[in-house]
């Protein structure tokens, strides 16, 4: 009988968790942080421009946003398990790729690749992994492993940026971050399960009559899509993800431009990995204390906040306190576009319809990415200063605060009525 308790109580519960943040460790560490330190020697070695070179990213941003469009369709066909493994042999491929790169087409190919194995293996992934696995705390788990990007990004920087500094070259690192994928892809593969066996695996040992009660079944995807909130909600899911990832591809930029010491940038850029991996752990936690409300206003409030800082920032001892307070609090902006998706399609919509709102707001955040970077680069060419980008951004930023509260307003009421029902 003691046996049968012990078995009763083992959840496996705790290994997806830790396999999903293995994943987003390695996938965004390796994959996505490090893509800056290869600009100078790429675009070296081949002979390119810089801007022909950036279509990279253009590429790996088109092909996540049309891979999320399916992600409902594709998770319920073939399951987490064979995604995720397609998704790490994209990743390993795109590395391979960028590895033998001879001319900017076979850069393209590589890119659209990383978008692909992106898809599968980040934050759609995660959020869709631990909503099926998990009932109490989600927003906490779900920060907890989403704050992996960070922590991954501080390891490969470590271990990429000597490789291709040294004789080694940018082409043996990719060959470094392929094997790497190989490696880490098969033990996530080996070791992952697409769902509980029993509600006990699940949960973390919640009741099934409690995981009844409590959750949110809400609303069929056919049905969303004919509501007017549901297009507000992705409205300002693309704008946040046009205005934040646009600024935050620049900053670099601008504080070079403002005049502000290359070492000094380098340790508050460094102090804000750290930092967006505690905010996105503690955002999680904001959400399960006080709910979408709350966390959405801090998370939109503190964006305004940091991109008026930007445009305070210059080379004077007031500037570099600025300029160190946004790395710091620009961790708690950047959740809006990847820890809050899972949390609102969840939260707004409900199970019924989880993957499929999911994959669309992932696929259209990242058409905001795509749309961001040029649109805040002439505003440079215009004005010949970052300022005039950032201002906008924030008052994008305030009506986006708005708008969000007004369909957090009509889709609780909704849940309310869909509740008492049941």
């Amino acid at each position: 009988m003691s046996d049968l308790a012990q078995k009763k109580k083992m959840s496996y519960t705790p290994v997806i968790v830790g396999l999903c943040f293995l994943m987003v460790f390695t996938c965004l560490g390796f994959c996505s942080s490090t893509k800056s330190y290869f600009i100078v020697p790429v675009t070296d070695e081949l002979g390119i421009s810089r801007s022909l070179y950036s279509f990279n990213d253009s590429c790996r941003f088109i092909a996540t946003a049309v891979v999320n469009i399916f992600f409902g369709t594709l998770i319920n066909h073939f399951g987490p398990r064979k995604l995720i493994a397609a998704g790490f042999a994209s990743l390993a491929l795109s590395a391979a790729v960028y590895s033998m790169a001879t001319n900017v087409f076979m850069i393209y190919l590589g890119g659209c690749l990383l978008g692909v194995g992106l898809s599968w293996t980040t934050t759609t992934m995660v959020g869709s992994v631990i909503n099926r696995w998990c009932f109490s705390k989600k927003g906490t788990i779900m920060g907890a492993v989403l704050a992996a990007n960070g922590f991954g990004g501080a390891l490969a920087t470590q271990i990429i940026c000597p490789l291709i500094d040294g004789s080694a070259g940018y082409r043996k690192a990719y060959m470094v971050i392929a094997i790497i994928l190989v490696s880490v892809g098969t033990l996530v593969t080996i070791f992952f399960r697409d769902k509980p066996k029993d509600p006990q695996d699940g949960d973390h040992g919640e009741s099934v009559k409690k995981k009844k009660t409590a959750a949110y079944e809400g609303i069929e995807y056919s049905k969303a899509i004919k509501m007017p909130f549901f297009y507000g909600a992705a409205l300002c899911v693309f704008v946040t993800g046009l205005v934040l990832q646009g600024i935050t591809g620049v900053v670099r930029a601008h504080f070079s431009d403002v005049g502000l010491d290359a070492d000094y940038v380098k340790n508050i850029m460094s102090m804000h990995w750290i930092a967006l991996a505690v905010f996105k752990f503690l955002t999680g936690v904001i959400y399960d204390k006080f709910g979408l409300r709350v966390t959405t206003t801090i998370c939109c409030g503190t964006s305004v906040t940091v991109m008026v800082l930007l445009m305070m920032c210059t080379n004077s001892v007031q500037g570099m306190i600025f300029a160190a307070i946004y790395s710091i609090f620009a961790g708690l902006a950047l959740p809006l576009e990847t820890i809050m998706l899972p949390i609102y399609a969840g939260d707004l919509f409900g199970e019924k319809s989880y993957n499929q709102v999911l994959g669309l707001f992932v696929s259209v955040n990242t058409a905001g990415y795509a749309l961001g970077a040029p649109l805040i680069s002439a505003c440079y060419d215009i004005f010949g200063s970052y300022n005039a980008g950032f201002f906008v951004g924030a008052v994008l930023m305030v009506f986006v605060t708005i708008g969000i509260n007004i369909v957090i307003s009509y889709a609780h009421r909704l849940r309310k009525r869909i509740e008492v029902q049941n």
